[in-house]
């Protein structure tokens, strides 16, 4: 990795972020000595009976490493005031979840850049991970983008592609391409401080766009003998949301959520099951006792 201390010293970024795909981006952007002198992540939430305070995994990252952090509400004037006072050089935007106004976009000396986890233009919106492995693609990788006030459309910086395995799944390409893209971040950021890049303009007619993932898109059916989409659907929802499926049984609709399953001989191969209110078992055992 590219190591400048001289540029790093005197560089001074805001990170806009919030789940953990963003705070480990921070520790290996810290590991290479790019402290951001702010960091703006989403509110704490409250659950539970206690109302138990939740903080972001980025809001725990700042708290751990003393660096102050915002987490506004919405990204007003009154917050832009409050930036402002930071005097930045670049926004650096990883998974953040809210609209950015165009404002707080140019408010820094370099603008804001954004690495989004997919090769632009294909893929923009909420779920590129997923999109690709639901797709059966066999790539997919990193594009830093120079942001602008439109989803996923800023002039492209950077890119890196890598290969997606028949056996990956979201949570390990999640974290093959946040290790790559905070690299790339790493080894470009010499040449944006030092206005050394040279952005190409995405092509709209290629753009495609991805919605954010709900649990009811976990739902598989098992009979359809649509064995790739099954197994795909398990790849990409693997962790959260899961998949899923329904039987009936004493006039009641049970759902029967896949724990593990495997793809062989272009057969997907359901191996382990969670029955509802029930503990997981093997998926042969269920069939015994639930068919």
């Amino acid at each position: 990795m590219n190591q400048n201390p001289k540029i790093q010293n005197n560089f001074s970024f805001a990170f806009f972020g919030t789940p953990d795909i963003a705070s480990k981006t921070l520790e290996i952007l810290k590991e290479n000595g790019y402290i951001p002198k702010v960091i703006v992540t989403n509110e704490d939430t409250h659950s539970g009976r206690g109302l138990s305070i939740h903080e972001s995994p980025v809001s725990i990252f700042a708290k751990e490493n003393d660096i102050p952090s915002l987490k506004p509400q919405k990204l007003n004037r009154e917050f832009l005031d409050e930036i402002t006072k930071y005097n930045l050089d670049l926004n650096i935007v990883v998974a953040y979840g809210k609209i950015i106004p165009e404002s707080v976009i140019n408010n820094p000396k370099l603008g804001t850049i954004n690495i989004h986890y997919s090769l632009l233009p294909k893929y923009r919106g909420a779920s590129p991970l997923e999109q690709a492995l639901l797709n059966g693609d066999t790539n997919t990788g990193i594009a830093m983008q120079q942001m602008v006030y439109k989803l996923d459309a800023g002039a492209v910086i950077s890119q890196k592609e890598i290969p997606i395995d028949i056996n990956d799944t979201k949570e390990n390409l999640k974290e093959k391409l946040i290790k790559l893209g905070a690299e790339l971040l790493v080894n470009t950021l010499p040449d944006i401080i030092d206005r050394k890049i040279n952005p190409v303009i995405q092509d709209e007619t290629k753009a495609t766009i991805c919605t954010k993932i709900k649990k009811e898109d976990g739902e598989i059916n098992i009979e359809n003998n649509e064995d790739n989409l099954n197994y795909n659907k398990y790849r990409a929802f693997y962790g959260w949301p899961g998949i899923y499926f329904f039987i009936e049984k004493n006039n009641k609709k049970l759902r029967i959520k896949i724990n593990k399953a495997s793809f062989n001989d272009n057969k997907f191969i359901i191996e382990k099951v969670t029955p509802e209110g029930k503990k997981e078992i093997d998926y042969q055992e269920f069939l015994k006792n639930y068919k």
